[in-house]
Parts: C-alpha cells; sequence; structure tokens
C-alpha cells in the first residue's frame, strides 16, 4: 500500500475529498515475477474426435465397474478395497450412490478386520465420509507397554495405511498423534526396492487427506499402474476420465484467460495469475456438471487477486477509503469520486455481480445468491481496509486481533459462497446463510490454517516492501521475552495443527451438519492452500514450485 501523510486512526475515519488527491503519486510498485505461463493456455484446441471415442469408453468401462460395485459375492474387505481404489484413481463422482451403500455397509455390518491395513483404511474411508469411527481400533497393535509393536515396522502397506489415516486425527487422539510420529519415522526407512517406495516418498510429502483430489487422481493413476495387483479395467477408465475432464478444464481456463488478459491490459500492477488461480479454485467444484461454478469462482478469484493487488501495494490510503467506500455502497453512481483505475476495478466488478445474477441466477428464481455474494465480498474489502490502515498507522495488533481480519481476507467464506452460485440445486439457501451468517468452526479453522500457513511462507518477502504486519511479527511482538522468527513460525504451525483437527471434527456429521458436498467444497479449498502454501508462497512466486503442479495437472500426457 502506497503511503501519504494522514491523519487516519482507525477503519472508521472520515472519506477524504478525491479532489486533495494528488495527480501525480509516487507508487512503489511491487515487482511481483512475471507470468511464468504467458500465452501458452490460450491456443488450446480440443481433439474433438478423441473426447468423444473417450467418453464412450468411459461409459462402458462405468458399467463395467458398477458391476464390481454391486457383486454382492465380494467379502467386506474386497469391497472396501475397490472403493478405495476408485476414490483414489478420481473417478468416484461417478458412483457416488453405489459407494454410499457400500459404506453404510462397512459403517453397519460387523467385519472381523485384524490387520494394519485393513482396520487403518476402514477408520480412514469412514471418518472420510463423515461417519463416526472411534480411534481405539488401533490400540490392538499396541504392544502391553503401551508401545506400536516392532513386528508393523516392515509391513509397510500398512504403515502407509496407517500414515494416512492419521491425518483424520481429531483433538484429544493422542494415540492418533503417537501413530502419525512413528509411521512417519519409520516409513523413511522403506527399502528402495520395495514395490511401494514411490508412492511412500510422496505420501511423506503430501498426504492423501490434505491434497488436492485431482492433482492426487493423477498421481495415483502412476502409482497404480505398478502394482501387481492392479485391476485393469478400473485403471483405463481412470485414465480415459482424467484425459476427458482435463479437456474440460483446459477450454475453461483458455475462455477464462482471454477474458483475464482483456480485464487487466489497463491494469499493469497486477499480478499475472489467471492459471494459478484457476488451478486454485477449480478444486472447489472438480466434477464436469459443475462447470458454471468453476468459471464463476475462478473470475471472483481474479477480481481479489486485483483487489489484493491495489490495498496491498498501489493505492494510497485516500483512494483505498473511497474504493472502500464504493463497494460498501455498491452503486455504480459511487464511480465519480474513483481515481480512473480504480473506475475500471469498480465498474466491471459490479457489472460481474449483474450479469452473473441475470445470467445464472434470476432466471432460475435464486437472486438470493448473488445478494449474499455481495454481501461477502464487502466483508472481504472491509477487512482489506483495515490492514490497509494498520499499515499506514505502522500498527501491528495481537494474533487474535490479527487474525480476525486477516482470517477473513483468507478468503474461505467468499470463495465458497461464490462456488454455490453455479451448483444448481445441489445447494440450497440455508447453505449460503449457513457460511455467511452463522460463523461455522470449519470455515473458522480453514481461515486460520491458511492466513498462518500463507504468512509463515510469504512474510520474508513481503518484509521487503511497506506491508501490513505479519502473523510472524505479530506473534514475536506480542512475546515480551522475546522469540525469535524461527520460534515464532515452530508456535505458529501448532495452530495449523489445531486447524486442522477442528476441521476433522466438523466432517463428523452431526444432525445440525449442513450436506457432506458441502463441506467437501470447503476442505477442497484448504486442501489447495495445503499445497500451494506448503513450502513457499505459491500464488505470489508460482514459479518455484506451483508450476509443477500445473504442468503435472493440465499438460503431462496421460499414457493411455
Amino acid at each position: 500500500m502506497t503511503t501519504q501523510t494522514s491523519s487516519l486512526s482507525s477503519p472508521n475515519s472520515p472519506v477524504q475529498s478525491s479532489k486533495n488527491l494528488e495527480p501525480q503519486v509516487a507508487r512503489p510498485i511491487q515487482e511481483f515475477p512475471p507470468s511464468y505461463w504467458r500465452d501458452h493456455f490460450l491456443t488450446y484446441t480440443c481433439d474433438s474426435l478423441k473426447i468423444e471415442d473417450y467418453t464412450k469408453q468411459v461409459e462402458v468401462l462405468k458399467e463395467e465397474v458398477r458391476r464390481m460395485l454391486i457383486d454382492t459375492s465380494n467379502t467386506f474387505s474386497q469391497k472396501m478395497i475397490l472403493i478405495e481404489e476408485i476414490l483414489r484413481l478420481g473417478v468416484g463422482y461417478h458412483f457416488e450412490m453405489e459407494i454410499g451403500e457400500g459404506l453404510q455397509q462397512l459403517y453397519t455390518s460387523v467385519h472381523d478386520f485384524v490387520d494394519l491395513y485393513s482396520v487403518s483404511l476402514h477408520f480412514r474411508l469412514l471418518r472420510q465420509h463423515g461417519y463416526t469411527a472411534s480411534c481405539d481400533v488401533i490400540t490392538k497393535f499396541k504392544d502391553d507397554h503401551g508401545s506400536f509393536t516392532s513386528k508393523l515396522i516392515t509391513d509397510v502397506p500398512g504403515m502407509l495405511s496407517l500414515y494416512q489415516a492419521t491425518h483424520l486425527r481429531t483433538h484429544g487422539e493422542d494415540i492418533l498423534d503417537e501413530a502419525l510420529a512413528f509411521t512417519a519415522h519409520h516409513l523413511k526407512s522403506t527399502p528402495e526396492n520395495h514395490p511401494l517406495k514411490r508412492q511412500v516418498e510422496y505420501a511423506l510429502i503430501q498426504p492423501y487427506h490434505k491434497g488436492l483430489p485431482r492433482l492426487e487422481a493423477k498421481h495415483y493413476i502412476s502409482f497404480y499402474g505398478e502394482h501387481q495387483d492392479r485391476n485393469e479395467t478400473l485403471l483405463k477408465l481412470a485414465k480415459l476420465d482424467f484425459y476427458v475432464l482435463r479437456s474440460q478444464y483446459l477450454k475453461e481456463l483458455r475462455d477464462v484467460t482471454v477474458w483475464w488478459k482483456n480485464l487487466t491490459s489497463e491494469l499493469p500492477f497486477v499480478r499475472d495469475r489467471v492459471t494459478e488461480a484457476y488451478f486454485w479454485l477449480m478444486g472447489l467444484n472438480i466434477e464436469p456438471q459443475y462447470s458454471i461454478a468453476r468459471v464463476i469462482t475462478v473470475k471472483l478469484a481474479c477480481y481479489l487477486s486485483i483487489l489484493d493487488d491495489t490495498y496491498d501495494g498501489y493505492g494510497t490510503i485516500e483512494e483505498l477509503q473511497l474504493l472502500t467506500d464504493a463497494i460498501q455502497r455498491w452503486d455504480v453512481s459511487a464511480i465519480d469520486g474513483l481515481p480512473d483505475y480504480m473506475k475500471l476495478i469498480y465498474r466491471s466488478i459490479l457489472d460481474f455481480y449483474d450479469e452473473t445474477d441475470q445470467e445464472y441466477c434470476k432466471k432460475e428464481g435464486r437472486s438470493y445468491r448473488i445478494q449474499y455474494a455481495k454481501e461477502a465480498m464487502k466483508r472481504m474489502v472491509y477487512a482489506y481496509w483495515t490492514e490497509a490502515c494498520w499499515c499506514n498507522q505502522g500498527y501491528v495488533p495481537t494474533v487474535e486481533e490479527y487474525l480476525s481480519v486477516a482470517g477473513v481476507t483468507a478468503g474461505a467464506t467468499k470463495f465458497v459462497i461464490s462456488s454455490f452460485i453455479g451448483m444448481g440445486d445441489n445447494v440450497t439457501k440455508e447453505s449460503f446463510d449457513w457460511v455467511l451468517n452463522s460463523d461455522p468452526q470449519i470455515i473458522n479453522a480453514v481461515s486460520r490454517i491458511i492466513r498462518v500457513m500463507d504468512d509463515i511462507t510469504g512474510y520474508k518477502y513481503d518484509q521487503q516492501r511497506l506491508h501490513v504486519a505479519s502473523v510472524v511479527e505479530c506473534y514475536m511482538k506480542e512475546k515480551e521475552y522475546g522469540v525469535s522468527e524461527s520460534e515464532a513460525c515452530h508456535e505458529l504451525r501448532k495452530i495449523i495443527e489445531k486447524g486442522w483437527k477442528d476441521l476433522n471434527q466438523c466432517l463428523i456429521l452431526s444432525p445440525t451438519s449442513p450436506p457432506m458436498h458441502v463441506l467437501l467444497g470447503v476442505l477442497n479449498y484448504v486442501r489447495n492452500v495445503e499445497v500451494i502454501y506448503k513450502n513457499v508462497s505459491g500464488y505470489t512466486k508460482p514459479h518455484i514450485e506451483l508450476k509443477d503442479h500445473i504442468h503435472l495437472f493440465l499438460i503431462d500426457p496421460v499414457d493411455i
């Protein structure tokens, strides 16, 4: 944010007249890394004949797999493993009813799983789908001294299964905390010649529960192809389906990229991150029927990226108050007092919301949806404004005060609501109200995870310019006895761990919970952040790690 002399003392201070703005403002524009992808996806063309052929093959293979799922001769163990493989290969959305019935059977029926692999997988599958599952089932693998038995160490499939299950733990489940430490430590020593070695190495970097579903599917297709007992029908379905779905994603990305370039041609100060925004937000709605929802969400993400760069680096405090006021009013007449570059931003945002309402909401009798989206945008912009005021004043808030505001700018509420707009009858007004007005624990958990991860990986880069204090700096100031940056980051990672436990608890459905597909949208949003911000601020510096994920997902060939 560009600073000027101001008597501003709080986010509620009076609006400064546009007449007092300097005609020429020295703006210390942040030099963001350029787009890694440039015009790469603008040239995508779909091989229609190939897609038509693959789609027909998918339909045939789906029926074969469906017959496998409903085969009554399968044991509980066989059915459970088949469900796991279908989900991991990314084709579970084709068989939601059959998988749901299978999981209900696994939950209600008596079973005799005794091996570590099956017990751990059963626990994880149930928890991932909202069923109550006790971690006490793991105690059978401990010795009389309360330690995990040493014979487990050589059971690599079982150890990997338990490791993946531990990431569904909630508060007070000490045995799963112990199991995570135990499995992570010993899996690092998996022999080089073990057939699961590559899969183990990947899992230690990226646990399945915290990974992006489509990216996880791409990785698992590769791993599954190496399994000696692989189901060739299932593998072929996964490969063909991935190719067909990817062609749809690429068409959407091409069209959104054209829109983005037209939008930002007169806004050279914003980060060119349309490809990264698509990769990030498409994960909220991965199924093919949600193309409209994906495009709406990605475009709104692009607007928020513009606003973020405006509030964070380009606008003066006086300009930002004018824009904040205009957004709160949400009236085209408020455009008159804005500087020219803000007029472009403001009018475009209002037009986009109006067009979305006309095209996707009003004709279906769902205009209430756009009202929720507007309110979420107003709250997010006001949080941006609050951060800008803190920066202008040199104010360093407490950690909790900071997270109450920066948690909003993390975007969970805004993006989840945006993703609902184009989902048709699969979401109700109650779901919108739940996200925006009930202060749900899962949204709070996700917001804190995102903000802390983003700040830990990006605060040193942000310190190179005038910037609002990060959670790291807030924590260091709050501790009167003094802590180092590394100590602060270590302690703050406990907020991330707590957030995941809160989130996992919310996934265990109660009578008052929203539908599971609503909760999964929230989960997928934080999964995206877990991948993008794991080691580096991926959105700002995508050329370091994020480019490789995008390449694997959207470019690397699928060996069919």
